[in-house]
């Protein structure tokens, strides 16, 4: 999905233990993580964080 839509926001959630996510390089990639169990408001902060971080000089409509 990347590669087609490069600026397309991505978050990965895994239940699997922060060892086992390093060794399949995931924490490594720069792929924004949230480890489960989470609560709604730690998905919510991590959702806005990747969404800000997201944003580009692109992204934006410009009007001359």
């Amino acid at each position: 999905m990347k590669v087609r839509y490069p600026d397309l926001a991505v978050l990965f959630m895994s239940g699997y233990t922060d060892d086992t996510v390093v060794r399949h390089s995931v924490a490594e990639s720069g792929v924004p993580f949230l480890q489960k169990p989470f609560t709604g408001d730690d998905l919510a902060m991590k959702v806005r964080r990747v969404l800000d971080a997201a944003v580009t000089p692109s992204s934006h409509l410009h009007t001359a």
